[in-house]
């Protein structure tokens, strides 16, 4: 591999609002990833009614082809920012996300449920372009240290806000207008925030490297192919069922294609994915946020399916029982950072399996008929701290065990892992719901509980190899405080 010219680590000096700025709109990409999320999940029903759709693995596409491309393209992505610069990226990506927005809510015209997973699709590409270039612009910007931890605790911190405001707004629009009001207005916003990338970020971090790497178009076509290949086939298996020959022979084909996809990067000059710069720490904490996420993404789904379609519930309803995660999130936002700076990072990591795992549990358990502050309030509330403990103590992980010129790769693998997971999850949990049911109303509450039964041992998964991973590095380092 040829010599890069690094990027530098603190690229800024600049005053404390324009530090506030700064870290507020980049966290916002992350905000406004989530509010994608929420804002076709909450009103899942009232979309699937415009396009005739009601079957539980049509409708899981709504979410799942938009996690499925945030999670692919992430990877590209973090390399376009290496070589043509984070920044650059980081605007174009606010710019397809707006448009691609406003094309799925016109895809309310034609009514043509496919038109609008492709939409949901190419939607997802934008915070693939967002989200690592954004963490990248944040590890160029600081150095190790306490600004470094408060700015990757922030972008974290704003992922329950973001995901609970896009429910609220998709929900009021869908149930007192018309849904696509939703995906137009967001577009609008995504506009706004690209143009005020082009004024807040300073010019210093648009410095490109003098010798930047070359872009491997082998390696994205066969990596991307194989992970699009495998989502597929996981989300198409409860629609179709997998004695289907399409899905399995799409598996199949997609996990060659990953094959590949190894076999190539360890020849490419300049690859993707370069597996010499990853040890086996990064490795394992990109394990322990895949099963995190997965149990996650999991969990968001059900909980809305069990309250609209045994609770009776509206979106908006359901919806607003999610704003305790906002305070809680912020209270976890400041948790995290204190902990990033007095305890070892496996600490973190370990306290938000364990939060992944209780919160799915309290959730599964619930009665059909019961307070909503008995268990689904307290679930809830302590689901946040597992998502804003687990990506900041990740981010710092992984970015302080890759040189400077891959922190672009830092913020793929990490996000990639975090959405690409949550779109398998949930083919999984569809496939084992779908076979529960049987499309039979009377079984609709044993398949719900399935799917999340399925969340927690994936979540429990991820206790046992966090508490491996901590007592591993106690015993190794000792109570030692890295400098993050």
């Amino acid at each position: 591999m040829k010599e890069l010219q690094k990027f530098p680590h603190s690229g800024i000096q600049t005053t404390l609002p324009k530090d506030i700025l700064f870290i507020v709109l980049i966290g916002i990409s992350h905000f406004m990833t989530q509010a994608a999320l929420g804002q076709a999940l909450a009103p899942l029903d009232n979309i699937g009614e415009e396009f005739a759709s009601t079957n539980p693995g049509e409708l899981s596409w709504f979410v799942a082809a938009y996690s499925l491309t945030v999670g692919t393209f992430i990877m590209i992505s973090g390399r376009l920012g290496d070589i043509m610069g984070h920044k650059r990226i980081f605007t174009v990506g606010w710019l397809w996300f707006g448009c691609w927005s406003a094309f799925a809510g016109f895809s309310a015209y034609p009514r043509k449920q496919v038109f609008f997973d492709i939409c949901r699709a190419m939607q997802g590409i934008g915070p693939a372009l967002l989200m690592p270039n954004g963490m990248a612009l944040l590890a160029r910007a600081y150095p190790p240290g306490l600004k470094k931890n408060i700015a990757f605790a922030v972008f974290g911190g704003l992922a329950p806000m973001g995901f609970v405001i896009g429910a609220l707004s998709g929900s009021v629009f869908a149930q007192y207008a018309w849904w696509p009001w939703a995906f137009w207005s967001f577009a609008l916003a995504c506009f706004g925030l690209g143009v005020l990338s082009t004024i807040i970020i300073p010019k210093a971090l648009s410095v490109r490297p003098t010798n930047p790497p070359t872009f491997d178009a082998t390696g994205s076509v066969v990596g991307v192919t194989g992970l699009i290949l495998v989502n597929v086939a996981w989300n198409n298996g409860p629609l179709f069922g997998w004695d289907t020959p399409h899905v399995y022979f799409l598996l199949l084909i997609g996990l060659l294609f990953l094959v590949a996809f190894v076999w190539v990067e360890q020849r490419a000059t300049d690859p993707i994915v370069p597996f010499h710069a990853l040890n086996s720490t990064v490795g394992y904490v990109l394990a322990l946020v895949g099963f995190g996420w997965a149990a996650f993404g999991i969990w968001v789904f059900y909980v809305f399916r069990f309250a609209i379609s045994l609770r009776g519930e509206s979106p908006l309803t359901i919806s607003a029982q999610y704003i305790p995660a906002i305070f809680s999130g912020l209270m976890c936002t400041a948790a995290t950072g204190f902990l990033l700076t007095h305890a070892p990072v496996t600490l973190p990591m370990l306290l938000s399996m364990l939060v992944f795992c209780v919160g799915i549990v309290v959730a599964a358990m619930m009665p059909v008929r019961q307070t909503y502050w008995a268990q689904l309030f307290v679930s809830i509330l302590i689901m946040p701290f597992g998502m804003d403990m687990s990506f900041p103590a990740a981010s710092v992980i992984v970015s302080n065990h890759l040189p400077p010129e891959h922190q672009g790769l830092a913020g793929s693998l990490i996000n990639t892992v975090v959405n690409y997971s949550i779109s398998i999850a949930l083919g999984i949990a569809g496939t084992v719901e779908v076979s529960i049911a049987r499309n039979d109303p009377a079984r609709l509450e044993k398949g719900i509980r399935s799917a999340f039964y399925i969340a927690i041992a994936l979540s429990l998964m991820g206790v046992v190899l966090s508490a491996i991973f901590m007592v591993r590095t106690f015993l190794r380092e000792g109570w030692k405080i890295t400098a993050h």
